[in-house]
């Protein structure tokens, strides 16, 4: 009778599997209310220096220097940020926090930007576990009409070097070994930099799902294929 009642068991939790799994994996991502950013249609955009939320000093300067071309390839024109920067501190501003907490329309009436660009640093920089040495940044940030003070986006990316670490090929003694040398590699010529790129490709690049629209320098203006 134990036997009967145990595989009947078994059966109806191999037919549930497969709908669990699939109920699991199908929850959809809720499409970004583009509203504001379309009746805003911005041109240019200020990037204000990312709030360091991480360890790392040098987070900010990295993460900035390679803000620039995915939004002036997205189309929108960019403040220069060493003039941005220079200004702000002219102005008594000397760092992030105070950067961003400088009201929209001030902004709008120094720079004449139509849109600033707030970002925060998460995460940068290398961490060494007992197996495996990585390095991340994570990041987050929206853009807000200076003319209005409206928000019109916001969004976040990471990106790690752990990504394509699936394997574990030479057993503990070799994840020991690899950890180690990717961490003096790591910390010898700063990989944090490179991976600050990918974040900010993934984070401020035109035509990803929830991503910024393209800008009116693009020529798939207007032909976003995720906002329509």
């Amino acid at each position: 009778m134990l036997n009967i009642l145990s595989n009947r068991l078994v059966r109806r939790v191999l037919l549930l599997a497969p709908v669990l799994v699939l109920g699991a994996c199908a929850t959809p991502v809720k499409p970004y209310d583009y509203t504001a950013f379309k009746q805003a249609k911005p041109a240019s955009v200020l990037v204000l220096p990312p709030v360091n939320e991480s360890p790392d000093v040098t987070a900010t300067g990295s993460v900035l220097a390679q803000a620039t071309m995915p939004l002036a390839e997205a189309g929108y024109y960019v403040l220069p940020v060493t003039l941005v920067d220079e200004t702000l501190r002219q102005n008594g501003v000397s760092n992030p926090v105070d950067a961003q907490a400088v009201a929209p329309a001030k902004l709008r009436e120094v720079f004449g930007a139509d849109t600033a660009l707030y970002m925060t640093v998460k995460s940068y920089g290398s961490s060494y576990k007992v197996v495996a040495s990585e390095t991340t940044v994570a990041l987050t940030a929206k853009l807000v009409d200076l003319r209005t003070g409206t928000l019109l986006w916001q969004g976040s990316a990471r990106a790690s070097s752990a990504e394509g670490n699936g394997s574990n090929q030479g057993g503990l003694v070799g994840m020991l070994v690899k950890a180690v040398v990717d961490q003096i590699i790591n910390s010898s010529v700063d990989a944090s930099v490179r991976y600050a790129d990918i974040a900010d490709k993934r984070l401020l690049s035109a035509g990803q799902k929830n991503g910024l629209l393209y800008g009116p320098r693009s020529p798939n203006y207007g032909k976003d294929p995720v906002a329509q």
